[in-house]
């Protein structure tokens, strides 16, 4: 398991069953199928009642938070089966730059009656990186088998 500032990188645990891993479904009050189209760059949400429980299960995509003006940049990619935990409160976005979608669940842990509000799109007063970004994906491209959390 590692952290970054807010959220949470937890690696899923799995049972085999002959050539077959079976991994352990996330607990949740609603589970959510997300297609993040390519080319997309999100802006911020934040869930004040809410913790997403995020896993790719097709692509990868560039999950960004927002935490003291900081942008943390953390790749979620189907090659590694872990799921990134944000608890309510922090700002948070998706960026896709590959020319697939990418398809994630999120088990959705409620804390309270969902608000409207935590719905609505805030464009990010501080531009992504997107530097930063190309060349975080291009970091996972040379080695597969890492994932990347660049802060």
């Amino acid at each position: 398991m590692s952290s970054a500032r807010g959220i949470e990188i937890r690696a899923l645990t799995s049972t085999k069953g002959g050539m077959t891993d079976f991994y352990t479904p996330q607990n949740s009050d609603q589970t959510i199928l997300v297609q993040i189209p390519p080319h997309t760059i999100e802006d911020l949400f934040v869930h004040k009642a809410q913790t997403d429980q995020l896993l790719v299960v097709k692509g990868r995509f560039v999950l960004v938070t927002l935490i003291n003006r900081c942008y943390e940049y953390v790749v979620l990619s189907d090659r590694t089966p872990v799921v990134a935990i944000i608890p309510p409160g922090v700002l948070h976005g998706a960026i896709n730059l590959d020319l697939e979608p990418c398809v994630v669940v999120n088990a959705v842990l409620r804390h309270g009656e969902p608000n409207a509000r935590d719905y609505i799109p805030r464009k990010p007063l501080i531009p992504y990186n997107l530097a930063i970004v190309r060349a975080t994906l291009a970091q996972l491209d040379r080695q597969p088998s890492l994932g990347t959390c660049v802060i």
